[in-house]
């Protein structure tokens, strides 16, 4: 079973409110089942609404955060519920976050969001891990994307095996299923 889970997600909110009310309802949904939230260590976005959903419900939360961005005040420093674990680089951040989580989920993102995801999915096909790994398919957020996968996937550049290999859903009942079942 899956006893914490790495998040990646925005640091912004964007423009559509139903994606910090999903982000928010991850965090909550992880609480109520016992799943503890590794994530970015953000304070704003959709980093922050997952780690409140969390929160509020008495979930166990870990950021990860780069001293540089901490001290640019990105964050979150507000809460003692959270424990905020600095690194001093990006990478360092994706590697700690990596080590204590049981499966990665891509939430609703930016730039960061996809280089987080693609650097576990890449360390995965390499074998340097067997965790799970999806994407929190939110309104369809991430379907152009992932029909951008298969295309790669049918033009013969990447195994066809690892596009299947990712969960893909809407529901995260459903996706915590699927990526416990991949364990």
């Amino acid at each position: 079973m899956i006893r914490a889970l790495a998040v990646f997600t925005a640091s912004r909110t964007g423009d559509d409110p139903a994606l910090a009310a999903a982000a928010y309802a991850v965090g909550r949904g992880l609480a109520e089942r016992h799943i503890d939230l590794v994530y970015g260590g953000g304070g704003s976005g959709l980093m922050g609404a997952v780690s409140q959903g969390a929160i509020d419900h008495g979930g166990r939360v870990t950021g990860v955060i780069p001293r540089f961005m901490a001290a640019r005040e990105w964050a979150r420093t507000t809460d003692k519920r959270v424990v905020i674990l600095h690194v001093d680089t990006m990478h360092e951040r994706k590697a700690l976050m990596a080590e204590r989580a049981d499966a990665f989920l891509a939430l609703p993102g930016g730039l960061g969001t996809l280089e987080e995801i693609f650097e576990v999915w890449t360390w995965r096909t390499l074998g340097l891990h067997r965790k799970p790994l999806g994407f929190y398919d939110v309104g369809g957020f991430w379907a152009p994307l992932l029909e951008m996968l298969d295309r790669i996937a049918g033009a013969g550049l990447m195994e066809r095996r690892t596009v299947d290999e990712l969960v893909v859903a809407g529901d995260l009942d459903k996706a915590l299923a699927e990526l416990d079942r991949r364990r």
